[in-house]
């Protein structure tokens, strides 16, 4: 069992093959005793506690998403049975039940095995700013290992636990992902809950994942996806599947003058390798101002925002202000120079940052920026406590302000061999479209998993077919990816699935009107058509509905015929609108089409 790699693919093959998960357990503290490094777990379940709750798991029951995986979790995140710190001792209090997303990894066979190192109340992002001894980083002791969820990632990264859960409120689930070769999710806001999370800005926190693979970072926070009642966050985001992307992907990426990577010319090389990449796999990449987005980050920490972390602790920090490390109360302290005339100026200009940021999505499906400008070592942060933390949440603190989703994944290694990547941001509730772009562009490197030396399992083939619960439809204009209205499949989740021709009995005509310019699908009599390019996405039946009653006449929804044999539901179009239009079956499509006519 020493060399198996704790991957969520390799662990449920070896669990098929009879392996005993107590086995598993023990090569976990055998990790933890060869690592090294106290400075990774605050706290930790005895050994003999995490056997028992090897053995209480029966028989290898494949039902269960997470069987016999181990994991760690930060400390504060409640467990039941261990104390909650947030790495201050002073704080401390042992929960008498697990955070309801650690309740329910358990539910799905996961073993807890101990809490994790942090920066002191979740504040920071270098991973140093603790009483605790600091967290290794995976590849380079001198470099900070990032944070604040800087136990989790490295627990990950050296390949002790399968994942790790970390908090995300201005990047922490993302910038020690990046520095530790790890995929880093950051679910939408309330789609995880946060209850027995201890808060650093409730309205802004995420429950987050470290792991090896973007599949593995999927399928933990679709078990954790659950509305909660009890937590007045709680949002019902229906999580999805992995798919193929779409064939068009529109990224923006910084341009030249919003791209900081502090004069560290390898950092910049790499992403600009992994722009290379994402067009390599078909994404139009276009440059944008980020101006508006580096706008809204600076209300996280120079604005009132800080208060919402002074709250969090305010019964603590007022009555033993001498317990918190000097950075951490310098920094949470700020707020009293904040009044509420001042936090609702904040909400004021949020919303119109936000309003300006919407309009990005109509020219793009994701944002790509680097995890985070350039690693940073230990020695910097003796000079400057300050600086190179603000500098790491450069591309990571707007996110949630903005109420996006994110992910943070692994690609080319720097030609000094220390780690990078790029995170890929989205409106909120398309963490299933990042997620099937980031495994491609995972699967296009050759980095190995964390620090684990081990490469990736063989990518399983993302499924094309719908769920139960969700309806096929055939799309064949604007609809399209990357076309003028793919946004109202996007916004309603709709997920890509494949492409496909129809049968040839169809004739495809450039109908009047618009904008947008709009086709209709004809469906013809036998050896009188053509076979017609298509996208197949499928929504749940509530989206389907509300997408379909906003089709316009001469259009109409009907049965459409594919050469795989599928008959999805697709557009048609009544065959009196046709008479006067212009007939493009010659084309095979409508991209086609439009790229030869506009």
């Amino acid at each position: 069992m020493n060399d198996l790699s704790f991957d969520l693919a390799s662990l449920r093959q070896a669990y098929a093959a009879g392996a005993d998960p107590q086995e598993i357990v023990k090569t976990v503290y055998a990790r933890i005793a060869a690592a090294n490094d106290p400075g990774i777990f605050i706290s930790l379940f005895d050994e003999a506690v995490a056997l028992q709750a090897a053995r209480a798991l029966g028989a290898y029951d494949a039902g269960k998403p997470l069987w016999g995986v181990p994991f760690a979790i930060k400390d504060n995140i409640d467990v039941a049975g261990l104390p909650t710190t947030a790495a201050c001792p002073d704080f401390a209090y042992t929960p008498k039940e697990h955070a309801f997303a650690v309740a329910r990894l358990i539910e799905g066979g996961a073993i807890p095995i101990g809490k994790t190192n942090l920066d002191q109340f979740a504040t920071g992002l270098v991973g140093v700013r603790s009483p605790y001894p600091i967290p290794k980083n995976s590849f380079d002791p001198a470099m900070v290992p990032g944070g604040s969820s800087s136990g989790s990632a490295v627990s990950v990264a050296r390949g002790i636990v399968s994942f790790a859960l970390g908090t995300d409120t201005a990047g922490s689930g993302r910038v020690p992902a990046g520095l530790n070769n790890l995929v880093g999710l950051k679910p939408t806001l309330g789609a995880v809950s946060t209850r027995g999370v201890v808060p650093a800005c409730r309205s802004l926190d995420c429950v987050s994942v470290f792991a090896l693979t973007v599949a593995d970072a999927y399928d933990i926070y679709r078990c954790m996806a659950v509305f909660d009642d009890r937590d007045s966050y709680s949002r019902r985001f229906a999580p999805g599947v992995l798919s193929q992307p779409p064939a068009i992907l529109r990224l923006a990426i910084p341009d030249a003058g919003s791209r900081h990577f502090g004069g560290d010319a390898l950092a910049e090389k790499s992403f600009l390798r992994t722009v290379d990449d994402a067009t390599a796999l078909g994404a139009t990449v276009a440059e944008i101002d980020f101006s508006p987005f580096f706008e809204t980050a600076r209300l996280l920490y120079e604005g009132p925002w800080v208060a919402e972390r002074y709250q969090a602790v305010r019964a603590f920090i007022q009555g033993k202000p001498d317990s918190m490390l000097d950075v951490t109360r310098r920094i949470i302290g700020a707020a009293e120079k904040f009044s509420a005339a001042d936090a609702f100026g904040g909400i004021y200009k949020l919303m119109d940052l936000r309003r300006a940021a919407q309009k990005t999505w109509t020219h793009c499906d994701m944002l790509m920026v680097p995890t985070y400008p350039r690693p940073r070592c230990l020695a910097d942060l003796k000079a400057d406590p300050i600086g190179p933390n603000s500098e790491l949440g450069t591309y990571t603190n707007f996110v949630n302000l903005l109420d996006m989703s994110a992910l943070a994944v692994p690609t080319h290694f720097r030609d000094d061999q220390f780690p990078s990547g790029i995170t890929l941001i989205a409106p909120a509730g398309q963490d299933a479209l990042l997620a099937s772009f980031g495994a491609v562009l995972h699967e296009a490197t050759s980095v190995p998993m964390g620090a684990t030396g081990k490469p990736r399992p063989a990518k399983a083939k993302a499924a094309n077919r719908a769920m139960a619960h969700e309806i096929e439809l055939a799309v064949v204009g604007a609809h399209l990816s990357g076309m003028a209205l793919n946004g109202e499949l996007t916004s309603r989740n709709a997920r890509f699935l494949r492409a496909e021709k129809t049968t040839a009995d169809y004739r495809l005509f450039a109908l009047p009107g618009g904008p947008p310019a709009r086709p209709g699908l004809l469906r013809v009599a036998a050896g009188k058509g053509h076979a017609i390019e298509t996208e197949v996405w499928a929504l749940t039946a509530e989206a389907f509905g509300s997408f379909v009653a906003g089709v316009p006449a001469p259009l109409a929804i009907g049965t459409t015929r594919l050469a795989d044999g599928t008959t999805p539901k697709g557009f048609t179009v009544e065959s009196e609108a046709v008479i006067d239009a212009r007939d493009i079956s010659q084309y095979g499509g409508w991209r086609a089409y439009m790229a030869q006519n506009v």
